[in-house]
């Protein structure tokens, strides 16, 4: 009896140990060339968590941004993103949306062999409306600095953090006319970079 249970405790670590080392580690980086940034390639993702503190009104926020971009030359892209996005402020909560033509470029110089550093600036429209309130700021200009880091997990897919600056007029949360929604943002999301039709 014991030589049973001995052999059957032996089959079953063998058969565990088989089984764990068939299953594979999820894959959290990969060695990247130029590849991914030449010309002609498309850029597709969106800024998932993005949270920002406004210096002037004293609010929190939260936005989504998704966006879309085409590479005119290597480490270059120009696109259009959406921007949708929760405000808190003392008195109720405000819904902001916008859209903002950026560009980006790819600095060459601060690049490792899994990803790339890359500088942003954005400049577009923007408003904000608010259920708690019967005022609704129209359209105004909003723009945008960014600084951040993109991390290859495929040679496709890339993971991005973000600190940046934006600035805009729509901003009903302040309750004073004219006053502008600056702050400091920081950002994470992620990237597919498509290669173009004609490769």
């Amino acid at each position: 009896m014991k030589r049973l249970i001995l052999l059957s405790a032996f089959l079953c670590f063998t058969v565990v140990t088989v089984l764990a080392q068939q299953i594979t580690k999820p894959q959290t980086s990969a060695v990247v060339d130029d590849t991914p940034l030449e010309t002609g390639n498309w850029l597709v993702g969106a800024g998932i968590g993005s949270t920002g503190y406004n210096f002037s009104t004293k609010t929190f926020q939260l936005n989504i941004q998704p966006r879309l971009g085409y590479f005119v030359q290597d480490n270059v892209v120009v696109g259009a993103g959406v921007s949708l996005g929760i405000k808190s402020y003392k008195g109720g909560n405000s819904f902001g949306y916008g859209v903002a033509p950026f560009v980006r470029y790819y600095f060459d110089q601060a690049s490792t062999s899994t990803g790339r550093f890359f500088g942003e600036g954005s400049a577009g429209i923007a408003g904000s409306s608010s259920k708690d309130s019967q005022e609704e700021k129209p359209l105004s200009l909003s723009l945008g600095v960014s600084a951040g880091y993109a991390h290859f997990i495929t040679r496709t897919v890339a993971l991005e953090g973000t600190l940046g600056y934006t600035y805009s007029k729509a901003d009903i949360s302040s309750g004073v006319s004219g006053s502008g929604s600056s702050g400091l943002n920081i950002g994470f999301g992620f990237q597919i970079y498509l290669p173009g039709t004609t490769k």
